[in-house]
């Protein structure tokens, strides 16, 4: 069970819309210094509050803490003083489960579930209408936290989804160009061709250069023939799912342009394109004993012929500058 106090941490972090992850022991097999039912936070930053195990258990739980952070998906990362099948430098990775060798460990085995705890992505919907409240009803069911924002009073935050301006032209003008100067992965505006091509004209008249016009998806949504709030709502959802997953939107080109052009795909093709995912936290093998360690500033580290090389603990880079003639203490 989680301590009280670690538990109000991980609700202010959650409130704070930080990510984090729960550590939790679920097997330790003596000699450890933990037991089952140890707990502790991993923090974006690699910090751990909490304490799962020694310096280099620490070191296990951080790297793989950090790519479970990155990926969204929970695993259970098993560190054992001799893993099987394994050099300690990869780990051995089957069905949720990363099984790594860690060399520090005085002869037990220590089990660990990562379970990250992410934010919901924040969609911003700006309008009382219709189908912006169909939207902020609909986006709460996917797992989006759809934030409701009055007039003019647009803030994006740095890690937010998507922009859809439903307000039927109050204040679009202002609230479109604060979304693309803001770089939203998404920004829809709800209108109808001839009024969004009046809108875009509007914008590129104020200044708005086309690379950024072309990012705005007006009529929003993909191409359902959606007629009702809700099903717009969905159609809109649509492309916004799309973005969240791993696919970048690129503007008008699915033959339904507001400005009239044509577009480069037919009227059902969605204007989405692959784009790679978000790259895994860097890992790092100590040289010395093998271990995987996360690259981090706080990691212990000495830069050797140009690159910075990466260690469990401060024993293996001091062994590392003594085989390499390295003054002690150098970063």
């Amino acid at each position: 069970m989680m301590p009280a106090a670690l538990s109000r941490r991980a609700e202010e972090l959650a409130a704070g819309r930080a990510a984090f992850v729960t550590a939790t022991v679920v097997r330790a097999q003596r000699p450890t210094s933990v037991t089952a039912g140890s707990v502790a936070l991993v923090l974006g930053d690699g910090t751990i509050e909490g304490f799962v195990g020694g310096t280099c258990a620490e070191q296990s739980v951080r790297a793989y803490a950090l790519q479970a952070m990155q990926s969204g998906e929970a695993m259970l990362l098993r560190i054992l003083p001799d893993a099987a099948d394994g050099d300690g430098s990869d780990g051995v990775s089957e069905d949720g489960a990363m099984t790594v060798q860690n060399p520090c460990l005085s002869g037990g085995a220590i089990e660990v579930f990562l379970e990250p705890v992410l934010p919901a992505p924040r969609v911003l919907v700006v309008g009382d209408t219709p189908i912006a409240g169909a939207v902020r009803r609909l986006g709460a069911e996917l797992g989006l936290d759809v934030v409701r924002v009055e007039d003019g009073a647009l803030e994006p935050a740095s890690d937010d989804l998507a922009l859809v301006v439903a307000a039927h032209g109050r204040d679009e003008l202002h609230t479109l160009r604060r979304g693309l100067e803001s770089g939203l992965p998404y920004v829809g505006l709800v209108a109808s061709p001839k009024r969004g091509a009046g809108v875009l004209a509007e914008l590129r008249a104020d200044g708005v250069g086309e690379a950024l016009l072309e990012l705005i998806d007006v009529p929003a949504g993909l191409d359902l023939g959606a007629r009702t709030p809700a099903e717009i709502a969905l159609s809109i959802l649509a492309r916004i799912v799309a973005v969240r997953r791993g696919r970048a939107f690129t503007g008008q080109a699915d033959g339904r342009r507001a400005d009239g052009r044509a577009g480069g795909q037919t009227p059902t093709a969605p204007a989405l394109v692959p784009v790679p995912a978000t790259p895994p936290a860097s890992l790092a093998v100590d040289p010395i004993c093998g271990m995987t360690v996360a690259a981090l500033e706080s990691t212990p580290s000495v830069v050797h012929d140009d690159e910075t090389v990466y260690f469990c603990c401060e024993g293996c880079r001091a062994k590392f500058q003594a085989q390499h003639g390295h003054a002690v203490g150098a970063e």
